[in-house]
């Protein structure tokens, strides 16, 4: 039998109140993520790609309740976590943690290494007292840092090293799953190839599964088994990571993908895709289909119905009414 996922998101909505009534009644509001559902399997890396502001970060931290949901249902390893008081979330805040785009923000300038990895170990109490300062020593060793850095202050280390912190930081909990919301946008081209082959060796090591967001498309099929692209808070397409690549469906994948520069262009041509206009506001989107302002295959049905997902090969997930004539 199929392995049930760790992760399984169905229908998820998340919406933040823009103009409230002087009563509190909220008049609008951003759909910053709009009836999303995927699956992440327990080992795999699942990733999420798309432009800014399509709903990716948000997405990843309402799965893991740093956000209150809208609506829908998230269910992790069997357990429903949507409306889950945070009492009864604790121990899953153990199993799930973050790693977050900037290093600098995410740790307190003020606490030194020693106390920074420490936190999660003293409040989940995953290992006795006595053994809490070799542990800290050696989650250090496993990304990439010596002992002596720790009593050193954030401010001490590059960015690529507080990085190295930050994700030390996320293991101290003896995670299950962890969200990598765009952990090596903000580090040097030299550091990032360091920082993801780092990730893939602890995956590899201690069996995390990891949702991993990132706008650096070929970095993403790089880590990825799976891979989600999302358009103004919904997901397009979803397929395997090679699949993804080599036969993108939704023509907004398509010009996503027509943007990744290669090393020799004279060796490899590549039809490069230009969308015309700009994302259209979560305040007031578009009726039907979302990208429908944006595509050049657009239709009269694009502006009426809503397309669905449907599978186009094997594993292969793509919300287009192209495909309606397969059916």
């Amino acid at each position: 039998m199929p392995q049930s996922p760790l992760v399984s998101v169905r229908h998820l909505k998340k919406y933040f109140p823009a103009k409230k009534s002087f009563f509190g009644r909220t008049l609008e509001e951003v759909r910053a993520v709009d009836d999303v559902s995927f699956d992440i399997r327990r080992g795999e890396t699942f990733g999420l790609v798309g432009e800014s502001g399509s709903g990716k970060s948000t997405t990843g931290r309402s799965v893991i309740r740093l956000y209150d949901v809208s609506g829908g249902e998230i269910v992790y390893d069997g357990q429903d976590l949507t409306h889950m008081p945070e009492k009864g979330l604790k121990p899953y805040r153990r199993r799930m943690q973050a790693i977050f785009q900037d290093p600098y923000s995410s740790l307190n300038p003020v606490l030194t290494v020693t106390e920074l990895i420490g936190e999660p170990i003293d409040i989940h109490r995953v290992y006795p007292a006595r053994e809490r300062r070799d542990v800290i020593y050696e989650l250090l060793e496993k990304v990439g840092l010596k002992r002596e850095h720790a009593d050193r202050y954030p401010h001490e280390f590059s960015g690529g090293q507080r990085q190295r912190i930050s994700i030390a930081r996320a293991l101290a909990a003896k995670p299950e799953f962890v969200l990598c919301d765009e952990p090596i946008s903000a580090l040097d081209v030299s550091v990032q190839a360091q920082v993801v082959n780092m990730l893939e060796d602890l995956q590899a090591e201690l069996g995390l599964t990891y949702l991993f967001i990132a706008h650096d498309l070929s970095m993403v099929r790089h880590i990825s088994d799976r891979i989600g692209v999302m358009y103004l808070g919904g997901l397009v397409e979803v397929a395997d990571s090679d699949e993804l690549y080599e036969h993108p469906a939704h023509p907004y994948t398509q010009a996503l993908l027509s943007s990744i520069p290669v090393p020799d262009p004279r060796a490899v041509r590549r039809e490069r895709i230009v969308l015309g206009g700009d994302m259209p506001s979560p305040l007031s989107p578009p009726s039907g289909c979302k990208f429908r302002t944006r595509c050049p295959h657009a239709m009269g049905v694009c502006a009426e119905d809503t397309p669905r997902m449907k599978e186009i090969a094997p594993g292969h997930y793509v919300a287009c009414h192209l495909f309606d004539k397969d059916e």
